[in-house]
């Protein structure tokens, strides 16, 4: 017989999932629910590694870190519709919050569906600030922290070189939320992390145990600044960007060729293929192997002259390819018609752009991003150091395009944001951003709070885009100049106290107080996104009004998945009958407005859920 379910109010297990997984693969390694090793061991034959010293990375706290990512959130996210810019329309998304607890919002909903993410960490200095997990009760800790709950003491503390867990501490940040943002990334996704010399070793060890050393990209040499800071021996001038992909075969897309590059190549001879620059006829024999069969005469055609490869050398193709090459006027002579041959290398024939290097001095400097603020804001802001939007826009454009998802949980001063909005009217692409931002404390009296500043600089980019396109004629697909604002808070279903079950009267008073889950004073659109979040249900559902009164339909646009949801006190199923629900449809609403027989009848229906 059909029974109705409970709704899911916290987000899922990681480690339970894994379990399932493994037990999928490897039923024979589990005895009794649990993981048996040394059944685990003899699957795995060879490919267990039992010898008693081995590599391993680890550090002070790397347990705690571990248990944290396990523990689920029982926090949500509430709308903010007064702090956002056209909340019905974009798709776009802001939230406010610790990102360990919204990145655990976020898995279920997200899992595998964004394409690439940057951040720009904390580099871990000395003097920048660390975020204080706690791993009994992250969310207390967020709440306490600002200022939502009553704490004793300031919860925002750098993290001092004289700390005894200096770099630990810093990993134990790292460590959860990068195996949490691996889990969103798609299967071709791509990660893109900002560091210096202080961590980067620490943290191309930690990526190498959560992404694999093999999905290793590269590690790229960001210059920074035009000159050497003059207080160090020897001055650094550059950063990195540490690139891991999720899997073996990530999409990464070529550089796009300036306008100097594309203006190398010349049609000198009104060639059909267009134009075209010379390029060597020689292989590269160095290290190789010389082919006798490729080491012939090339004769000129007009003069006769005949010119053999260099020397120890061969030609790139055999006898039968030159002469085809030749009569399609497609080896090149000098201007004279008389020089060595040339490959003629037709802009037609070569790839759509070029590869990308390790170096990046081509792109802007350090200084662009605080005079981008400065631009924007009119003076300087607290934000210290801000990328540029310039360099984020290559960063994006290498590895995302179409309607991809962009993540930052790191957003600073949100200028992956500028990026996005900026290269999308450039390029036409319809990309989306989902931005994290702590409220961290600043001394800006008009901007308290780091993610102040970032929402004040969204709307203000997007203010000026609007503006650039005014009397423009209208574009065939709007552009989505928006952004949703979430925060991070309380869940809406009451929580069990365990602490409380002192005596028996103690527990009959909980209990009569979760008769009804929902919190005091719950508003409605809350409850519809925290139902929706942890359902698995992105934050761009969309709402639409049934004809039975109360009753909405949620949709998730880019699953295509729907559900109905009623928070009404009291349902009758004869006002459910304009539904024609079906056996997959899901319908969910409080305990409280059903009766048994109600619910037995409805859950014959549909897959019932409550709250």
């Amino acid at each position: 017989m059909a029974k109705k379910q409970p709704v899911k109010k916290q987000t899922p297990s990681i480690t339970d999932e894994q379990l399932a997984e493994l037990r999928d693969i490897m039923p024979q390694a589990f005895t009794e629910g649990k993981i048996d090793f040394d059944k685990l061991r003899a699957s795995l034959g060879d490919f267990a590694e039992e010898r008693p010293e081995r590599y391993s990375f680890t550090w002070a706290g790397k347990r705690d870190a571990i248990r944290i990512l396990q523990t689920p959130s029982r926090a949500t996210l509430t709308p903010a519709r007064k702090e956002s810019v056209e909340f019905n329309k974009t798709q776009n998304i802001f939230i406010e919050g610790d990102n360990l607890e919204v990145l655990k919002l976020l898995y279920k909903p997200y899992f595998g569906q964004v394409k690439m993410i940057y951040i720009d960490p904390p580099y871990n200095t000395g003097n920048d600030f660390v975020y204080p997990d706690n791993f009994a009760d992250p969310l207390d800790t967020y709440l306490k922290m600002t200022g939502q709950k009553d704490s004793e003491g300031n919860l925002l503390t750098s993290n001092a070189e004289t700390s005894g867990r200096y770099h630990s501490a810093w990993l134990s940040m790292m460590y959860p939320r990068l195996l949490l943002a691996r889990q969103l990334l798609q299967d071709d996704g791509v990660i893109f992390i900002s560091i210096d010399d202080n961590e980067v070793t620490n943290l191309r060890r930690v990526c190498d145990e959560i992404f694999g050393e093999s999905n290793f990209i590269s590690q790229i040499i960001w210059k920074k600044r035009s000159t050497p800071p003059n207080d160090q021996i020897i001055g650094a001038q550059h950063e990195y960007i540490v690139v891991y992909g999720k899997s073996e075969e990530p999409s990464i897309f070529l550089r796009q060729r300036n306008s100097e590059q594309i203006g190398r190549y010349k049609n000198l001879d009104d060639h059909p293929k267009g134009p075209w620059v010379p390029g060597d006829l020689m292989a590269n024999v160095k290290g190789g192997r010389y082919v006798a069969s490729l080491y012939f005469p090339i004769t000129n055609p007009r003069t006769g002259q005949q010119h053999f490869p260099g020397k120890d050398g061969n030609w790139r193709f055999n006898k039968q390819k030159i002469e085809q090459l030749i009569k399609n006027n497609e080896i090149y002579f000098g201007e004279d018609g008389k020089s060595r041959p040339k490959l003629k290398r037709f802009l037609s024939d070569v790839k759509e752009g070029i590869t990308w290097t390790t170096i990046w001095d081509f792109v802007p400097l350090n200084t662009d991003g605080s005079k981008e603020m400065v631009d924007i804001f009119g003076s300087a802001t607290t934000f210290e150091n801000p990328k540029p939007s310039g360099l984020i826009k290559y960063i994006v454009k290498l590895a995302s395009k179409g309607e991809d998802i962009v993540l930052d949980f790191f957003a600073g001063s949100c200028t992956v944001a500028q990026a996005v909005l900026e290269l999308n009217r450039e390029d036409g692409g319809d990309r989306k951003f989902i931005l994290v931002q702590l409220p961290e404390p600043t001394e800006n009296k008009q901007f308290p709070t780091i993610a102040e500043i970032g929402k004040e600089r969204i709307r203000r980019v997007i203010k000026k885009m609007k503006k650039e396109r005014e009397g423009q004629l209208k574009l065939d697909k709007a552009e989505d100049l928006g952004f949703k604002v979430f925060k991070l808070a309380e869940s809406n279903y009451k929580q069990w106290d365990s602490a409380e079950q002192k005596d028996s009267k103690a527990y009959a008073k909980q209990m009569e107080l979760l008769a009804d889950p929902l919190v005091k004073d719950w508003k409605e659109e809350d409850v519809l996104y925290e139902v929706a979040l942890k359902e698995g249900y992105g934050l761009n559902v969309q709402m639409e009004e049934t004809e039975s009164k109360g009753i909405q339909k949620v949709t998730d646009p880019d699953k295509g998945q729907s559900f109905y949801l009623c928070l009404a006190d009291k349902i009758k199923l004869k006002d459910l009958k304009s539904l024609n629900l079906r056996k997959d449809d899901l319908f969910i609403c409080r305990d409280v407005a059903l009766d048994d027989e109600s619910a037995a009848n409805l859950a014959l229906q549909c897959r019932l859920k409550t709250i």
